[in-house]
């Protein structure tokens, strides 16, 4: 396997900043003898320092090569050119990535020392100052790149930050695939579903009429029919745009299901369903719609009742019906607690009760918004 200089994923931008090793080179041509020599192995040294930081990135060595780089820009400053000091923004570079606060403030005092020191230094060994041309080209650079370990920091946690939040983001996207899985399961449970095991009866019931009575059975096998091609459109509606269906949509649904289960139906309620959004709509729809089947399949009901009232504080519906009424031991099957899922969603309340047949009522609260009510 090939070895870069440096990290693919920082792509071309290590490459650049080699360019401004020119600068000591060409100083050392300057220099003669043993003190020539050693500072060319120092810039080599420098160069393997600048390569490893990018690959000892978060870990322990990182610091140990930050060091080398740091007492070469030291001793450079000190013992040959003071000019040397301008390699200090490779330092300054790397110090930016500690994300420890108190590693950070180290490092940056390591490179304040590396820079000030060097200024006294030759101040005391002249014994002269700075000319004001001196100060104007040192002063600024030594500026900028004192504060640019703030900077780097900065944008290093932006771009953490950016990545973590794309991360969160993708972690969302997973639990809005999962929650919308589990509520189309929960919504083809309850149409698909109750529709299914309507026709499995209706389908039991035309067995055992096809020899006594077999116009009755012409005529469920007709009702089967029809129960058949309701839930072929409510499952194209489903998979096609997830149309959410209205609580009028669901009460000439729930007729037709009764009617077609021989259990007599009434409705109390004269409720404007438009003031109700879609969204409650559809919750309560198939909460009464999954009320309902149950009573299809386990009540042994004659009869069903549904009364509907919405007053300015909240909306209450109560499904009667005059069957063997409700284990309370074990009263919530699945479709149960999927409609006490659904009701928590509006911060709507179920309660399920016996008086002469099961009882069970639930009440949705309304919001009042600019005066105007809710749902």
């Amino acid at each position: 396997m090939k070895r870069s200089i440096f990290p693919r994923q920082y792509g071309f931008f290590p490459y650049v900043f080699l360019i401004y090793l020119g600068f000591p080179i060409y100083y050392l041509t300057t220099e003669a003898g043993v003190k020539q020599l050693i500072g060319y192995g120092m810039v080599l040294l420098f160069l393997v320092s600048y390569s490893q930081l990018y690959f000892a990135m978060g870990k322990r060595k990182f610091t140990y090569w930050l060091a080398v780089q740091l007492a070469i820009v030291f001793i450079f400053s000190m013992f040959y050119n003071l000019n040397y000091m301008f390699l200090g923004f490779f330092p300054a570079n790397f110090i930016g990535w500690y994300w420890d606060k108190t590693v950070f403030k180290r490092g940056l005092i390591s490179l304040v020392f590396v820079q000030i020191f060097p200024f006294i230094y030759h101040i005391m060994k002249t014994k002269t100052f700075f000319s004001p041309g001196e100060l104007i080209y040192f002063i600024p650079f030594l500026i900028i790149m004192l504060i640019s370990p703030f900077g780097i920091r900065s944008m290093n946690r932006r771009m953490e930050l950016e990545k973590q939040l794309d991360q969160a983001n993708q972690k969302i996207e997973e639990l809005v695939k999962r929650e919308e899985r589990v509520r189309i399961a929960r919504d083809l449970h309850d149409t698909l579903g109750h529709t299914l095991s309507l026709l499995t009866l209706k389908s039991q019931l035309i067995q055992r009429l096809t020899a006594v009575d077999p116009e009755r059975a012409r005529l469920e096998a007709k009702e089967m029919e029809v129960t058949s091609r309701a839930a072929l459109k409510q499952v194209r509606e489903l998979v096609t745009d997830m149309r959410a269906a209205t609580i009028a949509e669901e009460l000439l649904q729930i007729q037709q299901i009764l009617r077609a289960a021989g259990i007599t139906y009434r409705y109390d309620g004269e409720v404007d369903f438009s003031r109700i959004s879609p969204f409650t709509q559809n919750i309560v729809g198939m909460c009464v719609r999954e009320a309902a089947t149950n009573i299809v399949k386990h009540s042994r009901a004659t009869h069903c009742s549904i009364s509907i009232k919405l007053t300015s504080e909240k909306m209450n519906i109560v499904v009667r019906d005059d069957g063997m009424g409700v284990t309370m031991a074990k009263p919530f099957g699945n479709g149960l607690r999927g409609m006490e899922e659904r009701l928590a969603l509006v911060d709507g309340v179920l309660t399920l009760s016996n008086n002469n047949g099961a009882v069970l009522e639930l009440t949705v609260p309304i919001i009042k918004k600019a005066g105007s009510a809710a749902i």
